[in-house]
């Protein structure tokens, strides 16, 4: 780089921080968001009445409404500017916390959180995409250590900030106050990103496809409705013919794809990608993932703030362990482990994490209402750390392979396939937990509310520990070694908007995970 290319560099340096920080604050506020309701739910429950379907879908309308729009608003971004998209999805996710901050009823929370997530999935992919426009390919490596810094702090933070929020009560707001919190914070974001965020568009210009985005969320929503509702309701035909109905949906959408890459070159899904078979795969990997966060971060709230009666600071400052254990392992994975193991880390992940659920669960029976959080430590912090083997370096594996003109929408479909899991796994917590409860014995001896939950938790747990072996065997699949790594890096000369796209994209796809990974 020549002495003058270095000038320039130095006057637009502050500009490109201060850019940077603004993106990370609105990427932290949209993954504590993720993380800090769970711990509150109790809370919510007592306040609005909410019965536990619209639980449910206080958390997974967030994951699916995030799901369905997250490759939309990456494209979106790419058509008409990804700074004029940030500052539209921070101003909705802003007013969206605001209107849940002041619901007055479970319908109104969750209509609420459905908006909330539509304009997180608005706000989240420009992030990247500023980032990667704004900072030179040799800068980037740093800028994603800070990334992966900032998400680790996200997930540890999130659950306590909700913990100490609602048992402070301000002002006699009980849980609301985690959702008010966004208020200044977005308001930031919003003058600070008009003045210091440089707009950017993509080269080629694309459509959108309409099309696709609403057969994908009719397909996610005719499976997810039924399987949330289904317990109360007493499984009614209506939801067998739904759930059935999404297969028809999800076979229409392919059917569409492909005509829409033949007609016009771009479609929603890029399907070509699944003829890779580590993508494939890796798809595969990261949507049974999903389904495992998504049942066990909601069973586990449940289990210590109703079954055991914690409160949600004790709740809270339990997990911290597990966090700081993902948080670790993901580090050492990442710089360490998988570059000279490759694929055998990600397995010994999900064997480390298979064995922490196990001992979870053993812990459970033999201790019942009696256990104190000193015991949780050991089997969370072998799951937290068999988590973090798995999720850090999983995108880079998944997309090692993939064409470098298609890293940009891989890494799209990468991230809406943990936030489809998550979902399906919330949903999924009425069979796995709830249906195995008996209701009629709880009326009748209230006082076994500590047991059911108990032994509906070791139901859950072994649910979880045998998708986890699934997911060891399909790990096979993926490639023995990313190339990247081989490579050492995927971008040759940091000028290609392809090199550096496949570059930005698997640290990247981390960040977008993270909120799959804490929810």
């Amino acid at each position: 780089m020549s002495s003058h290319g270095h000038d320039a560099a130095a006057a637009a340096d502050k500009r490109r921080w201060i850019a940077l920080a603004i993106v990370m604050t609105a990427a932290f506020m949209d993954l504590v968001d993720a993380t800090i309701v769970n711990i509150a739910i109790p809370s919510i429950e007592q306040d609005l009445g909410a019965s536990f379907g619209a639980i449910q879908w206080i958390t997974a309308g967030y994951a699916l409404a995030f799901a369905a729009g997250l490759i939309t608003g990456g494209r979106l971004g790419d058509i008409y500017g990804r700074k004029r998209l940030f500052l539209l999805g921070t101003a909705g996710f802003t007013l969206a916390s605001a209107l849940c901050g002041f619901a007055a009823s479970p319908e109104m929370l969750v209509g609420s959180r459905l908006l909330q997530g539509a304009a997180a999935a608005m706000m989240v992919p420009q992030v990247l995409s500023i980032v990667h426009v704004t900072f030179p390919a040799h800068e980037r490596g740093k800028v994603f250590g800070l990334f992966g810094a900032i998400i680790g702090l996200g997930a540890v933070s999130g659950p306590l900030l909700g913990a100490l929020l609602t048992q402070w009560n301000i002002a006699g707001l009980e849980w609301r106050p985690i959702f008010l919190i966004n208020l200044p914070v977005g308001v930031a974001a919003l003058i600070l990103g008009r003045k210091f965020i440089t707009e950017s568009k993509a080269p080629k210009a694309l459509r959108l496809d309409l099309v696709g985005v609403l057969l994908v969320t009719a397909a996610l929503i005719l499976l997810i409705y039924p399987l949330t509702r289904g317990r109360e309701l007493g499984w009614p035909l209506w939801g067998h013919l739904m759930m059935a109905g999404s297969l028809v949906v999800f076979g229409a959408l392919v059917a569409y794809e492909r005509y829409k890459t033949r007609k016009d070159g771009s479609p929603l899904v890029e399907l070509s990608l699944f003829r890779v078979k580590s993508f494939a795969a890796g798809i595969a990997v990261q949507l049974t993932f999903g389904v495992v966060l998504g049942i066990f971060f909601l069973v586990w709230t449940l289990y210590m703030q109703i079954g055991l009666g914690w409160t949600p600071l004790k709740a809270g400052l339990t997990g911290v362990p597990f966090s700081v254990a993902v948080s670790v392992a993901a580090g050492m994975s990442v710089q360490k482990l998988v570059p000279r193991f490759g694929r055998k880390v990600l397995q010994a992940g999900a064997l480390t994490m298979i064995a922490g659920v196990l001992l979870y669960l053993f812990e459970a029976g033999r201790f019942g209402t009696g256990i104190e959080p000193w015991q949780m430590v050991p089997p969370l912090v072998v799951m937290g750390a068999g988590m973090g083997l798995i999720v850090a370096p999983l995108t880079d594996a998944v997309l090692s392979e993939v064409p470098k003109e298609h890293a940009g929408s891989a890494s799209g479909l990468i991230n809406t396939t943990g936030q489809m899991g998550n979902a399906l796994g919330l949903g999924l917590v009425a069979v796995v937990f709830y249906g195995s409860i008996d209701d009629e014995r709880l009326a009748q001896a209230p006082a076994e509310v500590g047991a059911a939950f108990t032994d509906a938790f070791q139901n859950s747990l072994g649910w979880v520990a045998g998708v986890l072996a699934a997911i060891f065997l399909v790990m096979f699949a993926l490639p023995a070694k990313p190339k990247q790594h081989l490579e050492g890096g995927a971008d040759e000369d940091g000028t290609g908007t392809d090199g550096t796209a496949a570059e930005g994209t698997g640290a990247g796809a981390a960040v977008e995970k993270a909120p799959a990974l804490t929810t």
